[in-house]
């Protein structure tokens, strides 16, 4: 069986080696949504009975683990210098570094490698993240799968 929760952040970012309009500081309303398998949970009394995972635990820990480090931050590539000079130099400044550009690609591929773990030892019914989905515009989103091999 599968489950999905879905969360919506706020963050900037640009894409500097890009060609077109990405190049420039600019903000999205990016959502994610976080696929889970697991087996129904069966035992009598239990809160969960019925479901793979309670979705207020999906969200929260999905929170905890990142939704609540990027949410109004500043995504940024550590090869981006200027950026990172800039954004240094505002005190108090929500900054993320990322080893990667900060593209809807690699942002679902960190999301999932930050997550895997928090909800493989969630619960006893075999829970497995297989799907991170970010959304960086309602029309544009990317897929980070469990099979895939860049994993």
């Amino acid at each position: 069986m599968q489950i999905t929760r879905r969360l919506e952040f706020d963050a900037g970012h640009r894409i500097p080696s890009h060609t077109s309009q990405c190049r420039h500081l600019h903000g999205h309303r990016y959502a994610i949504e976080i696929t889970l398998s697991g087996e129904i949970i069966t035992t009598d009394g239990l809160s969960e009975q019925g479901m793979v995972m309670d979705y207020t635990e999906v969200k929260r820990i999905a929170k905890e683990q990142l939704v609540d480090a990027w949410d109004h931050a500043f995504l940024v590539y550590r090869s981006d210098t200027v950026v990172l000079d800039f954004l240094n130099s505002i005190p108090n400044h929500k900054t993320v570094v990322l080893e990667v550009p900060p593209t809807a690609e690699n942002l679902a591929m960190l999301a999932f490698k930050l997550l895997d773990s928090a909800y493989r030892h969630s619960y006893g019914n075999n829970l497995q993240l297989e799907r991170v989905r970010i959304y960086e515009t309602p029309n544009n989103w990317a897929d980070c799968l469990r099979n895939t091999s860049s994993l």
